[in-house]
């Protein structure tokens, strides 16, 4: 069973890569039909951008505390996790969009859209709570 502090720092996260989500999406849609980038290109560059909304939403916000912020880990090292978390998401994101937009022969927006539900659920939160944002617990309860 879920905690209370686990269901609000998830729905927390769910607010953060919306708010991501928005900007990356936005860039990605402007980047193609204005720029005309290719759709994959543009989630690249959408991506990115949205990445630093969501990294600076999650760092300040949805998982920030005296546990997070008290580590030895400072934000060089939550950059760089997240940076590496941000490429993964970004190939899956890409790759997948792609995947369903020519073989289910379905607008990328809609594809985009379905591909990101399960990117940012079932690989971003997870790696973002576990690893990049990590609860350490007090000096003297180490588990």
């Amino acid at each position: 069973m879920l905690r209370k502090s686990s269901l609000c720092t998830f729905a927390k996260a769910q607010f953060s890569a919306f708010l991501g989500g928005l900007v990356d999406y936005g860039a990605m849609i402007l980047c193609t039909e204005l720029l005309y980038i290719h759709y994959t290109i543009s989630i690249v560059i959408g991506g990115i951008i949205g990445a630093l909304v969501n990294f600076t939403v999650n760092r300040n916000w949805t998982f920030s505390g005296k546990e997070t912020r008290a580590r030895n880990e400072g934000i060089l090292i939550q950059l760089l996790k997240f940076a590496s978390m941000v490429g993964g998401s970004i190939l899956l994101k890409s790759s997948g969009t792609f995947l369903v937009t020519e073989i289910g022969q379905i607008d990328y927006r809609m594809s985009r859209v379905l591909v990101d539900i399960l990117v940012s659920i079932g690989f971003n939160y997870t790696l973002q709570r576990y690893w990049i944002f990590k609860k350490m617990p007090p000096n003297n309860q180490i588990r």
